[in-house]
């Protein structure tokens, strides 16, 4: 990982109260007064595709606020697999169980390159027994974090492979059509599905013309079509 210049505590804060994405972020609710509560560095961090924030395990230091990019949460099984049980883009908050002082429950590892702000547990500790807007926010994100769970359980898990691809797709692309995908090792790993079968109903779907792959693992999708494949089977 590698820190950008967010090095002092005002810095931090002074990048937090300008933050292009502060009104979908962990921070939201927070006044200026509430701001004056925070006396250690927030650090913007850069981490690089398949490294990782943190752990399943490790003693909880700090939450994570993704700016860019995509991080997936990994489950790992007895057998030596995984499964990718959710995935986290901008706005979202990674290691909401350091609030609680409790270990990671699983490994949060980046996809693409990502741009996060690395809340200390001490700040946010300080700020939910002062204030009640960060407990609040608190609140919405494990909300958000249940219902993000039981919408990979129903929309991922189920159906053909070609539906689970193609919902996969509507979940990431933007609004130009456009979407950043990833390998098809992690395909599998979200979809509950083989690398194989991954490769191959994407292989299928290039081919039918309902993605347009502009660059390796870059796609611009017929949104249409993609639909009327989620919808079915």
């Amino acid at each position: 990982m590698k820190k950008t210049d967010i090095g002092a505590a005002w810095r931090g804060l002074a990048n937090c109260k300008g933050c292009g994405i502060r009104e979908t972020a962990l921070f939201a609710d927070l006044t200026e007064g509430d701001f004056s509560l925070i006396h250690l560095p927030i650090d913007e961090i850069v981490v690089a595709p398949g490294a990782a924030l943190y752990h399943v395990g490790d003693e909880p230091q700090a939450l994570y606020t993704v700016r860019s990019g995509l991080v997936k949460l990994v489950q790992y099984l007895p057998n030596g697999g995984q499964r990718i049980v959710r995935l986290l883009r901008a706005g979202d908050t990674a290691g909401l169980e350091a609030a609680l002082g409790e270990p990671y429950r699983h490994t949060a590892i980046a996809v693409h390159p990502v741009l996060t702000c690395r809340i200390p547990r001490a700040v946010i500790q300080r700020l939910s027994e002062e204030t009640q807007h960060l407990h609040q926010q608190l609140l919405r994100r494990w909300h958000q974090a249940v219902e993000r769970a039981d919408a990979f359980l129903v929309e991922l898990g189920t159906g053909s492979a070609r539906a689970r691809v193609a919902r996969l797709f509507l979940t990431l692309i933007d609004e130009q059509d456009d979407c950043d995908f990833f390998g098809r090792e992690d395909v599998g790993a979200v979809l509950g599905i083989t690398t194989e079968t991954a490769s191959r109903v994407v292989a299928e779907l290039k081919r039918q013309g309902v993605l347009d792959e502009s660059r390796p693992n870059r796609f611009h999708c017929d949104r249409a079509a993609l639909r009327a494949l989620a919808d079915g089977p």
